[in-house]
């Protein structure tokens, strides 16, 4: 479940990208690097273009102008199916499982992609590692289980393609403290195994405790950047969204 990079770079960047649907724009001149190997918080209100932005980094909708470039290429006229060949999986909000087949052939399918063939035993059993609970439940549908569970199916099932780059699109939401806590020990244990990963998450708080960087979006540009913890400390973010006399480190441990 690792990406295999040494952290000598970007492997996936925006340049001045600019995205919406239809005639109206949502996001733009975005720019954001992903670094190999770290994980990057994308912060903002709702409405920010946060989800715009995912989408057009995946292939789901196009972009009018910039480019989306993954290795140095630019992949920006790639459909998705061909963007998630090349190792960019996407844990879309709302999970989108098939709801009623079981949880291992909602895993068979996420290994599918030309980059999960032919290895998705070994990746099953990792997964399944990740979550355990995934495996005592792999003969029920999916969607007979729990919302926490159904979301460690999402992220459970990007993992079977075998990804370069993982983009989350609200990771816990809806989700109990406890369960949101598992998922984020998860995404935490990704990242110490090299996975470069993109995080949307309404736990700004924890989403940068665990993070390397962070993107702040503001009405569709970016607002702010830079190593998690010292754009967490600066004070215009904090007003924003920590809220007064709040800090990351006030988080429970993960």
């Amino acid at each position: 479940m690792t990406n295999g990079a040494a952290n000598t770079g970007a492997i996936l960047e925006v340049k001045d990208l600019t995205a919406g649907y239809g005639e109206t724009l949502i996001v733009r001149e975005v720019s954001l690097r992903l670094l190999s190997g770290r994980l990057t918080a994308l912060c903002g209100a709702n409405g920010a273009g946060k989800t715009t932005l995912l989408h057009a980094i995946a292939g789901l909708i196009r972009h009018s102008n910039g480019q989306v470039l993954y290795q140095g290429k630019d992949i920006g006229r790639l459909p998705a199916h061909a963007r998630a060949r090349l190792g960019i999986a996407l844990v879309p909000e709302g999970r989108r499982l098939f709801a009623k087949m079981t949880v291992a052939e909602n895993l068979e399918m996420g290994a599918f992609a030309a980059r999960g063939r032919g290895r998705d035993a070994d990746t099953l059993t990792r997964v399944y590692e990740l979550f355990p609970r995934l495996k005592e439940r792999q003969r029920q549908a999916a969607g007979a289980l729990s919302g926490g569970e159904q979301q460690m199916l999402a992220v459970a099932r990007g993992l079977m393609a075998r990804p370069a780059v993982l983009i989350f699109d609200e990771l816990t939401l809806g989700l109990s403290p406890a369960l949101s806590l598992d998922l984020f020990r998860a995404v935490r244990r990704l990242k110490e195994a090299g996975l470069t990963m993109l995080l949307v998450e309404q736990n700004v708080h924890i989403a940068l405790a665990i993070s390397d960087d962070a993107y702040v979006l503001h009405e569709g540009r970016v607002w702010m950047s830079g190593e998690a913890r010292t754009l967490a400390s600066r004070p215009e973010f904090q007003e924003a969204f920590l809220g007064p006399d709040s800090t990351v480190s006030d988080q429970p441990t993960i």
